[in-house]
């Protein structure tokens, strides 16, 4: 039986990851990150441990007793996690040191290197979860009307650039306007701040990175997304065909319809 392991974030993404390597066969190593992991991991995989996201040395000694020499990494890890130096450990000092900047690729990179050396390759967590990826087309019952529109494109275009230059993944837009931009706070600040800007009616948009390494990262909504978006009275949301995951997307359509927010992906 084949083994794999994963370095599990927030959010439901983990468990599906997990699910869906469990139905093919393979015994499954989890990595859980404390207070993001999601709770019923213990329930599914073959031995969880729980650590901290900057325990590299930890994480390498495991890996080498798991004799695991495939490893995913997936859900929501908090940017700001990465760089609180009580939770690091000297290995991941070392590396954070050895780095020319701060961006999420290059930690990730020395960080991939650093698997290689002892044989263990990162994989592209697609491999497992494709039939999340969202396909083109408006996703639910409510059609864009032209503002929407115009605001999803503007954001479209604007958030690629944004992401092209690793800063963040989110834009809103409101009446051909970028409200917000996001940065290291994250997307439901994002949000918030926008709503707080610019009031009801706002359009979000998320996207990859022209170069998304989809072994590290992968964007990712779902109902959650919604619901926050349906608090702030947002009029719309477009995303990526192609380029992120769209978690529990029947829940999220319906309450996306229920709150009158058009879906898009472009």
């Amino acid at each position: 039986m084949a083994k794999i392991g994963l370095i599990a974030g927030g959010g439901s993404l983990p468990l599906e990851f997990l699910r869906s390597a469990r139905r093919r066969g393979e015994t499954v190593v989890v990595f859980a990150i404390r207070e993001m992991a999601p709770p019923g991991l213990e329930e599914e995989a073959d031995r969880v441990y729980h650590l901290e996201i900057n325990q590299y040395r930890k994480i390498l000694y495991l890996l080498f007793r798991e004799r695991v020499r495939r490893l995913a990494m997936v859900g929501k890890i908090e940017k700001a996690v990465i760089f609180d130096r009580e939770r690091q450990d000297a290995a991941a000092r070392e590396d954070l040191n050895r780095v020319v900047d701060k961006k999420d690729y290059t930690i990730l990179e020395e960080w991939t290197r650093r698997l290689k050396r002892v044989g263990v390759e990162v994989i592209d967590g697609r491999e497992y979860l494709g039939h999340l990826l969202p396909e083109g087309g408006v996703l639910g019952r409510v059609a864009p009307d032209e503002r929407v529109t115009g605001d999803m494109r503007l954001g479209f275009e604007t958030a690629k650039r944004v992401a092209a230059m690793d800063v963040g993944q989110v834009v809103v837009v409101k009446d051909r306007a970028v409200v917000a931009v996001e940065a290291m706070e994250g997307t439901d600040a994002t949000i918030e701040r926008a709503r707080s800007i610019a009031g009801e009616g706002c359009v979000m948009v998320k996207v990859s990175r022209p170069e998304q390494d989809m072994r590290w990262d992968v964007p990712t909504v779902g109902p959650d997304t919604i619901a926050r978006l349906a608090e702030h009275a947002f009029s719309g949301m477009a995303i990526e065909s192609g380029g992120m995951f769209f978690l529990e997307r029947e829940r999220a359509i319906r309450l996306a319809d229920e709150s009158r927010i058009a879906v898009r992906a472009f």
